[in-house]
């Protein structure tokens, strides 16, 4: 029997709204020893994640992008968009504004390969399982699929 991601996800995941403070965040994610948390909207619907790759912003600051000036002309040699994202990150204050928007999102009745699939493809390390409202009702992570594959070597 092929195992889905229902049988192995974890059920009723911590999340966190947009609003929660990232001194609280931060506090989640040490004391439970977790690396990453879906961030839902007063509905409780996913709006992102954030996770600890999220929150290295603010210990390692946003880097201008290289630029050449030009007959009084800034030029940029990179998109000037992705340090405003950076800096916007580095400058968070709640979950909200430092969170990954859009994450990728599996349903809990695709079978785990598709699910270890996806993860490989997009390089996350977890995905939000989403029931038909967009509701948070698990978290897969690739420990969760590595400890799967194990149970199944005993």
């Amino acid at each position: 029997m092929t195992k889905t991601v229902a049988d192995i996800m974890t059920r009723d995941p911590i999340t966190v709204g947009i609003d929660t403070s990232l001194g609280d965040v931060i506090k989640i994610l040490a004391e439970r020893r977790i690396s990453g948390l879906p961030v839902i909207d007063s509905t409780g619907k996913l709006v992102g994640i954030v996770s600890e790759t999220d929150l290295m912003w603010r210990e390692s600051g946003a880097t201008p992008p290289p630029y050449i000036m030009l007959l009084d002309s800034v030029i940029y040699l990179e998109n000037p968009g992705r340090y405003e994202r950076e800096l916007h990150k580095v400058l968070g204050q709640t979950a909200g504004e430092v969170m990954s928007k859009n994450p990728i999102t599996i349903t809990p009745e695709k079978p785990l390969r598709d699910a270890a699939h996806l993860m490989h493809e997009r390089n996350v390390h977890r995905l939000p399982v989403i029931d038909t409202k967009g509701s948070v009702i698990g978290v897969l992570t690739r420990g969760d699929i590595v400890r799967a594959m194990a149970a199944e070597q005993t």
